[in-house]
C-alpha cells in the first residue's frame, strides 16, 4: 500500500504544482501584468487548467483511490488524504477538460472587462462577459445530478455539505436580530468618525499597516504584500503566501482593516501540516472556515479595544495632525461605527451581513433565471435600498463593486457571513482558553492566539469536513448565538443603549 500511496503522492503534487504555478499567473495579473497581457495570460491559465485537470481526473487516479479506500485508520492523514482526494476527483471526472479550459479564458477576460467597467462606472462593459460566465455555471451545474436546488452544486464547491436551504435558515435568525440592532443604534446618538475621512498619505499608511502585520505574524521570508483593485490571499505554498490591499488617501480605515483580513487568510494557509504540502489537505477546511479566520483578526481583534489600547499612540505619531487630539475612545468609537453604507469591505459589523444576504438573495435569482442580466444594477440597488436604506451612487460602487463574478465564483458570498458565526464561536472558546488573551492584546502580544489557532485550525488544513471542524473545536455546529451575543454586548457599550 506504501508504494500506491507514495504513487497518489506524485500524481497529487504534480497537479498542485500546476494549480500553484496557474495562482501564480493570477496572482501576476491582479496586480503587475500589463492590461494588453489579458488574451495571452488567459490562453496560459487555459493550458495549466487543462493539464492540471486531465491529470487528476486520470483512470489511474481513481484505481489508485478504489485500491486505497479502506487502507488506512479513520482519524490517519492518509485516510483524510484519500476522502479529500476521492471527493474532488468524483467531482471533477465530471467535468470535460474543455470545459475547464474554456472557463480559464473567459474569466481572465471577465477579469480585465470588470477592472474596466469598474474604473468607468459602467456596468454594460461587464454584462457580455458576466453572460459568458453565467452559461458556463448553467453548464456547470448540469454536469451534476439535480439536487434540492442548483445553487447547491455551487455552494458545495466552497462549503462541502452546506445546502442553499440550511444557509437560508440561518440567514432568517440572523437577519431579524440584526435590524433590531440597526433599528436601535440609528435611534440613539450617532458617534463621530469625520477624523476617519480627513487625508492621510498613502506611504504612511502603508508603513503602519505593516508594522501591524509585522506584529501579528507577518513573516517577509515567508509573506509578500501589494496593491491589487480588490484585496486578496493567495498561495503558492506554506513559504509563499500572498495579500495585497488597496489604499484611499481619505479614508484610514480601508486598507489597515482590508490588510489584517487578508493576514487572517494568510496566517491559515501558511499554517498547514507541513506534510500536506503538495497535497490536497493543504486548502482551508472550507470557505467558511477561511473566513472565520480573516474575520477573527479583522474584527474581533483589530477593532477592539484592547488591540488600540496597544497601536493608537503610535497611529497618533504617525498621523499627529489628523488625530492627535482624537481620544483613544472617541477613535474606538468611530472604527466601529455603525452606518449602512455600499460598500461591502468598508461595512461595519452590524451591517455587514445584509450585504452576504443581499447577494445571496441575487445569485440565486441569476442561477434560477429569475433576473436578466441587464437589469441586474437596477436590481442591485433595490435590494440596496431595502437591507440597507441606501443607494449607490453609480454601478462602481454597487452591481460592479466586487470581483466574485469575475472570476465566476458564484456560491462563495454567503461563507463570508458564515466566517463571521464561526469566528465568534472560536473567539469564545479562545477566551475560555486563553484566560488572559486581552490583557496579552493590550501589551501587543499576539503568540499565544496565534498558537492556539494554529494548533486547533490551521495545522489541520482540510483534514476535517467544515461542520466536523467546529464541532471538535466549539462542541457545537455552527451557531448565531455567540456571533449576536458578540454584536449585541459591544454595540449596546458603544451606542450606550
Amino acid at each position: 500500500m506504501d508504494q500506491k500511496l507514495n504513487e497518489l503522492k506524485t500524481i497529487l503534487a504534480e497537479v498542485a504544482d500546476l494549480q500553484h504555478a496557474a495562482a501564480v499567473l493570477s496572482w501576476d495579473q491582479q496586480t503587475y501584468m500589463p492590461r494588453a497581457g489579458a488574451e495571452a495570460r488567459g490562453y496560459q491559465l487555459a493550458t495549466l487548467g487543462r493539464i492540471a485537470h486531465q491529470k487528476f481526473t486520470d483512470r489511474k487516479v481513481g484505481q489508485l483511490l478504489d485500491d486505497l479506500r479502506d487502507a488506512f485508520p479513520p482519524d490517519s492523514d492518509e485516510y483524510a488524504l484519500i476522502r479529500v482526494t476521492q471527493r474532488e476527483y468524483e467531482k471533477r471526472i465530471r467535468v470535460p477538460p474543455e470545459f475547464v479550459a474554456e472557463q480559464a479564458q473567459v474569466t481572465a477576460a471577465a477579469h480585465e472587462a470588470w477592472v474596466a467597467a469598474r474604473s468607468q462606472s459602467d456596468f454594460s462593459l461587464f454584462e457580455p462577459h458576466l453572460a459568458r460566465i453565467l452559461d458556463l455555471v448553467q453548464r456547470y451545474i448540469g454536469f451534476f445530478p439535480p439536487s434540492d436546488h442548483p445553487y447547491d452544486i455551487l455552494l458545495d464547491d466552497y462549503e462541502p455539505g452546506m445546502k442553499t436551504a440550511e444557509v437560508q435558515a440561518i440567514f432568517s435568525e440572523l437577519s431579524k436580530r440584526q435590524v433590531r440592532l440597526v433599528q436601535a443604534i440609528s435611534q440613539a446618538k450617532q458617534v463621530d468618525d469625520s477624523f476617519l475621512h480627513f487625508k492621510y498619505s498613502i506611504p504612511k499608511q502603508r508603513a503602519f499597516g505593516e508594522k501591524v502585520l509585522m506584529a501579528i505574524g507577518f513573516d517577509p521570508n515567508r509573506n509578500r504584500q501589494d496593491q491589487s483593485p480588490h484585496p486578496f490571499c493567495t498561495s503558492f505554498s506554506i513559504n509563499d503566501v500572498r495579500i495585497t490591499t488597496r489604499y484611499q488617501g481619505n479614508f484610514l480605515n480601508t486598507a489597515l482593516f482590508g490588510s489584517m483580513h487578508e493576514m487572517g487568510h494568510a496566517l491559515y494557509e501558511g499554517g498547514f501540516h507541513p506534510s500536506f504540502e503538495r497535497t490536497p489537505l493543504a486548502s482551508g477546511a472550507s470557505l467558511a472556515i477561511h473566513e472565520s479566520q480573516s474575520r477573527l483578526w479583522e474584527n474581533l481583534v483589530g477593532r477592539s479595544m484592547a488591540f488600540w489600547e496597544f497601536f493608537y499612540p503610535k497611529l497618533q505619531k504617525k498621523f499627529p495632525a489628523q488625530l492627535g487630539e482624537v481620544s483613544l475612545g472617541k477613535f474606538y468609537k468611530a472604527i466601529n461605527k455603525v452606518q449602512p453604507s455600499p460598500i461591502r469591505v468598508e461595512a461595519d459589523e452590524v451591517t455587514y451581513n445584509l450585504h452576504i444576504m443581499l447577494r445571496l438573495e441575487i445569485e440565486i435569482a441569476m442561477v434560477e433565471g429569475a433576473v436578466a442580466l441587464r437589469n441586474l444594477p437596477e436590481l442591485w440597488n433595490e435590494k440596496m435600498k431595502e437591507y440597507l436604506g441606501v443607494v449607490p451612487p453609480n454601478d462602481a460602487q454597487g452591481v460592479l463593486q466586487d470581483i466574485h463574478w469575475s472570476f465566476s465564483g458564484l456560491g462563495y458570498f454567503s461563507t463570508y457571513a458564515l466566517g463571521n458565526l464561526i469566528a465568534a464561536q472560536l473567539w469564545e472558546k479562545i477566551h475560555s482558553e486563553i484566560t488572559d488573551l486581552s490583557a496579552q492584546i493590550r501589551r501587543g502580544k499576539f503568540d499565544a492566539l496565534r498558537g492556539w489557532l494554529y494548533a486547533n485550525i490551521h495545522v489541520y488544513g482540510r483534514k476535517y469536513e467544515p461542520k466536523e471542524l467546529v464541532r471538535r473545536v466549539t462542541g457545537s455546529s455552527i451557531d448565531p448565538a455567540p456571533y449576536l451575543r458578540y454584536l449585541e454586548t459591544k454595540y449596546r457599550d458603544i451606542y450606550e443603549l
